[in-house]
């Protein structure tokens, strides 16, 4: 399951995976910190980008989970382009 804004990922959860994973951007101080813990890994492809994959999402807690997922939406989405932030009517 992908969430997008702007036609752009800022969360990719493997529903159909046992344990559930989730990859997601994170702070470039935060990619070396949270992918080098247990159950955590530089995401497949995106990696470069600062993406993590927590290959479990019970590892985080639900104050973490909203503050990584709404951090890496905030990432994406000021990176969108002026015309796209426009359409979409976000600043």
């Amino acid at each position: 399951m992908c969430f997008c804004i702007g036609g752009k990922m800022f969360c990719v959860i493997g529903l159909n995976q046992t344990p559930t994973s989730a990859s997601f951007k994170v702070l470039d101080d935060e990619f070396d910190t949270l992918s080098s813990r247990d159950g955590f890994k530089p995401a497949p492809y995106v990696a470069r980008y600062k993406w993590v994959l927590a290959e479990d999402i019970n590892n985080l807690s639900p104050a973490q989970w909203n503050h990584f997922v709404t951090q890496s939406y905030t990432l994406i989405k000021d990176k969108l382009p002026a015309k796209i932030k426009k359409e979409l009517n976000i600043s």
